[in-house]
């Protein structure tokens, strides 16, 4: 039925999958990273508001994210992708309103976490179209398409903040109200060309449907599952990192100053992009190899972050920002999600994929705060910089051990 169609039109749906999930991810993340090159203008604005609190304005977001992950992929399976995301994005939107236009730092925490919560619904929604829809021939490059839209929204809120906030050219709260109308721009598309599926139809029989549930929640902690939870959390613990303290870092320890910050910042998500659709190609092309090279891309992605928040030399500083965007989080990320979804539990997808994202997401409501407390401390951020560097060779080892030792059937 799918397929009839698919024929009779123009371009295939997973093809228009593809290119509305990358909208959707550009205005999320061009919400994530408007506010962090300016946090010296955000913190003036509340009074003088400390390094912690800063943080704290990502951690709540977070939060609201991470607590959504499981309840949203339960949702989406048994009502519909389009009934779930929809209100989840007005939610998003609602949130951002209350962010704009608080006048506390307080509100600023209760508007984050509730565009975290309308936010939460995008992820199981997004990863379990693309495993239902998109050929598996194409599906690590896809999600790599996908997956893209982070960095381009991550990098055109990094620069125009950085830009027009950063310099005065506007009030930090006039990007915020233009996010929002992408918000409603968003909506209007997913309504439009995401398609309305009927909610699944469950047995009658009490007693099969929990032998199902039970059977489901056990494949969802096989080992190949845990593996990946570790190593999400790890790789996201890093990016999280650098996503909410790097602007900060340059401008306060390594001298760098107005827009170059935003700019400098946002080179970790454009080099990003080649990296992804690289590394997915090769993953696609050797199937039977996609452990060796998330190890290998972990490890590379380790190092060449050691080597940028070592160094003195802002050249070499800004060739190791490129090469971690290269080697890093977004080039590995498709590869994991394409990886894991091979051993999907059948009709828990989106669950799965909640869980999954529960496990690394619960790294970003921990990283800006213990980031922002670490520096009050020691005033420096460098070494909240070393302990990320030390959890994702931890993650990548227990990764590699469990998938070494552990048999388990995919």
């Amino acid at each position: 039925m799918n397929g009839k169609s698919e024929r009779n039109e123009r371009v295939p749906y997973w093809k228009k999958i593809i290119y509305i999930l990358t909208i959707g991810w550009i205005v999320i993340w061009i919400y994530r990273t408007v506010l962090t090159p300016i946090y010296p203008i955000i913190s003036d604005y509340f009074g003088g508001a400390s390094d912690a609190q800063l943080g704290h304005i990502s951690s709540f977001y977070f939060l609201g994210y991470v607590c959504m992950q499981i309840p949203s992929g339960i949702l989406v399976d048994r009502i519909g992708k389009k009934q779930i995301l929809i209100p989840g994005f007005l939610l998003f939107g609602l949130g951002a309103l209350i962010v704009g236009t608080a006048q506390t730092i307080g509100i600023v925490f209760l508007g984050s976490v509730l565009a975290g919560l309308g936010c939460g619904t995008y992820y199981g929604v997004a990863y379990s179209l693309t495993a239902e829809y998109v050929p598996v021939s194409k599906r690590s490059l896809a999600t790599a398409v996908v997956n893209s839209g982070t960095a381009i929204g991550s990098g055109l809120g990094l620069v125009s903040s950085s830009y027009l906030v950063g310099t005065e050219k506007l009030p930090w709260q006039a990007l915020i109200f233009t996010t929002i109308l992408l918000i409603l721009l968003a909506v209007l598309m997913f309504s439009r060309y995401i398609r309305m599926e009927k909610p699944k139809k469950y047995t009658a029989v009490k007693d099969e449907l929990k032998i199902k549930e039970h059977h489901s929640v056990r494949q969802l902690f096989k080992p190949r599952m845990i593996s990946a939870y570790i190593l999400y959390f790890a790789t996201l613990y890093t990016y999280y990192l650098i996503d909410t303290w790097l602007p900060n870092f340059l401008e306060t320890e390594k001298g760098f100053a107005g827009t170059s910050v935003g700019l400098a910042s946002s080179l970790v998500f454009f080099t990003a992009i080649p990296g992804a659709l690289v590394f997915s190609r090769v993953a696609d092309e050797m199937p039977k190899k996609k452990i060796q090279l998330i190890i290998l891309l972990e490890l590379l992605a380790a190092f060449v972050l050691f080597l940028t928040v070592t160094t003195t030399n802002q050249t070499v500083l800004v060739i190791g920002i490129m090469a971690y965007g290269f080697f890093g989080k977004l080039a590995v990320e498709p590869i994991i999600i394409s990886w894991l979804g091979e051993g999907a539990p059948k009709g828990s997808v989106a669950t799965m994929y909640g869980v999954f994202n529960f496990f690394g997401m619960s790294a970003s409501v921990i990283v800006p705060s213990l980031t922002g407390k670490i520096s009050d401390l020691t005033g420096t951020k460098l070494y909240a910089f070393y302990l990320a560097i030390l959890i994702i060779c931890i993650g990548t080892f227990l990764f590699y051990l469990i998938n070494r030792f552990v048999k388990s059937k995919p």
